[in-house]
């Protein structure tokens, strides 16, 4: 998800705790908690600062930040960080820091772009592709469940967020369950299949590899498939004069499910076709001969 979706995400799991009992210094300490813990994972984009880090940049973000083995280390960090700060001793300020980290790395999950879930046992991308990164439904439903919130009683405004929990997951849910469902119908067509997720809700991009031939076609249960691109990759070119003047074109290459190579009298390239906008896809990298 975008960093205002994940944003949205700690307010609003600050929301959804009764805080009837707490003092202000509980509730500063459960609001840092919420908050940072729904960003945390995302301080991988550091790596950029270094030129390795900008070369790894596709396989170190939503790396092992992005483990699931990684939820408590950064549910302790914060913490201890909620103590020093806030003079509050109460673990379940460490539960709901381990839930804040847990939301994001899982919410991840389902986006295009994928995250290192099960980092550092297997540096496979676990993606779904059945939400969008930035989705308007979410939005809409934290947005309501403020509003309506601000019509009820102080010490009922938590069961409001938590009935907006539920119907994010409802939605999560029903979303994948489409997506299955179109991704094994394309399994049966294509060689090599990556599903993405529109802005549209029950939209998706399906992207299929059979053999040299990449296609993206716009589906969803209730329309028919139409197809969008055809795009031909030279899969015959060598690739390894791009990747030693280039070395982020063979991270892009690890990366990626499947990539479309471009072989051109003075161009030599890779881009991942689940990113393919307007003539072209901004995960794109080249050599000229």
């Amino acid at each position: 998800m975008d960093t205002v979706t994940h944003t949205l995400f700690g307010l609003t799991l600050y929301g959804a705790a009764n805080k009837m009992n707490m003092d202000k210094s509980h509730k500063r300490a459960l609001l840092f908690t919420t908050v940072v813990g729904s960003q945390i994972p995302d301080i991988d984009v550091v790596v950029n600062l270094t030129e390795t880090g900008r070369i790894m940049q596709q396989m170190w973000h939503r790396g092992l930040t992005h483990s699931f083995f990684l939820i408590p280390v950064w549910g302790m960090i914060i913490y201890l960080l909620s103590r020093l700060l806030f003079k509050v001793k109460d673990r379940r300020i460490f539960y709901w820091a381990i839930l804040a980290v847990f939301i994001h790395d899982t919410s991840d999950l389902f986006n295009t772009w994928g995250t290192g879930y099960v980092e550092p046992f297997s540096s496979y991308r676990v993606t779904f592709g059945t939400i969008s990164i930035v989705d308007f439904v979410f939005w809409f439903l934290m947005l309501a469940g403020f509003i309506v919130s601000r019509k009820k009683e102080a010490d009922s405004r938590y069961k409001v967020f938590r009935v907006v929990w539920l119907l994010m997951i409802a939605h999560v849910a029903v979303q994948s369950l489409q997506g299955y469902v179109i991704y094994n119908e394309a399994k049966d067509k294509y060689e090599d299949v990556a599903l993405a997720a529109g802005f549209v809700p029950t939209q998706f991009q399906v992207i299929g590899k059979k053999g040299n031939e990449v296609e993206i076609v716009k589906d969803s249960i209730f329309i028919k498939p139409q197809l969008e691109h055809r795009l031909v990759s030279s899969d015959e070119a060598d690739l390894e004069p791009l990747f030693e003047e280039n070395p982020r074109a063979k991270t892009l290459y690890e990366w990626s499910p499947f990539v479309v190579v471009v072989e051109e009298d003075e161009k030599l390239g890779i881009y991942d076709p689940r990113f393919y906008r307007n003539g072209e896809s901004f995960l794109y990298e080249f050599i000229e001969k």
